[in-house]
């Protein structure tokens, strides 16, 4: 990487210098309505932010078909790749680079040289190597090691990997790689069992997604990470945390001390193919990719609008509302 050169400006503001949250922002449980439904605030391929992270290129299960059907057809503002992109820690174990793999890399380079998208990459445990480089500019991609996005409505947006975390989750480093080597034996169990389920027309469904949820310590272990992340978060003076790392997506409301966060876990690209949006409006969306719609359909949605007295009011999408890229 002789051609990295340091950058010195950046265009969202520094994490080191947070805001202080407004009165307005300081919102009760009884302004969180529950299950409002809400019209799809962004219907077209038209974005401002995503995040995508957890892609694993250089693995078996990596969903790179997809991703780089995402990455042709939609456009965005910006483009955060928050983590574990290129999997160093299987490529040393073995060398595994198809051509879909080698297509999405090249297409990611060329949003960042050829297009006004500004890409962010945010390295995560299994790409560590590419910390080094952090506060860096390589042909168009500012590496960071965490980066504070502002949203168009003015909403200050954490972006962390997550691996930071497992040492509060009380994951040492050496269960966190025999884990990583069970995780794979699950994604080798489930190849076998789609390709069985594929003969009979049912559609993919994951191992490793029912174990999790099925665990305890798993369910344990990911409530922690999320704990954790928020109060990261809240430390920072951040109104949102978007991570990855657990594969586990999700985008929800939480207090922290009585002050409102929202957690965005974009998910991955090996079992999920999942995405975080930020639309034209400023309202977010969990996303997920659907092979038989090329495009994408809505998970959660949180809808900002700030009623009369200045509250902000997290809405739900319609039931049948779906993004095509």
């Amino acid at each position: 990487m002789n051609q990295v050169k340091r950058q010195h400006n950046s265009h969202h503001q520094s994490i080191s210098q947070p805001n202080s949250i407004s009165q307005r922002e300081q919102t009760s449980v009884s302004h969180l309505p529950s299950s409002t439904q809400s019209k799809n605030s962004c219907k077209s391929n038209q974005y401002h932010a995503l995040w995508i992270s957890d892609v694993h290129l250089g693995t078996p299960d990596c969903k790179a078909e997809f991703l780089l059907q995402l990455l042709e057809q939609a456009q965005c503002d910006y483009l955060y790749l928050v983590g574990d992109i290129v999997d160093i820690w299987a490529l040393k174990r073995r060398v595994y680079w198809p051509e879909p793999h080698q297509r999405v890399l090249q297409k990611i380079m060329q949003i960042a040289a050829d297009t006004d998208t500004q890409v962010f990459y945010i390295p995560g445990n299994h790409d560590e190597a590419f910390k080094a480089y952090s506060d860096s500019y390589f042909r168009g991609i500012t590496i960071k090691q965490e980066h504070m996005h502002v949203s168009k409505q003015g909403k200050r947006c954490l972006l962390i990997h997550g691996d930071q975390f497992d040492s509060e989750v009380g994951i040492h480093p050496f269960y966190a790689k025999l884990g990583d080597r069970l995780y794979d034996v699950l994604l080798w169990l489930n190849r076998g069992l789609h390709k069985a389920r594929s003969l009979f027309g049912y559609s993919y469904w994951s191992l490793a997604g029912y174990v999790k949820q099925r665990v305890s310590k798993a369910q344990a272990a990911i409530n922690q990470f999320k704990t954790a992340a928020l109060a990261y978060g809240r430390k920072q003076g951040a109104d949102l945390v978007v991570c990855g790392h657990i594969h586990q997506p999700e985008l929800s409301h939480n207090l922290i001390n009585d002050r409102a966060i929202i957690y965005a876990n974009d998910g991955d690209w090996v079992e999920n193919c999942t995405v975080i949006a930020e639309c034209p409006s400023g309202d977010f969306h969990l996303l997920k990719w659907e092979e038989k719609l090329s495009g994408l359909k809505p998970l959660s949605s949180i809808m900002f609008s700030i009623s009369q007295s200045n509250e902000i009011e997290p809405t739900k999408p319609q039931q049948g509302d779906r993004h095509v890229a």
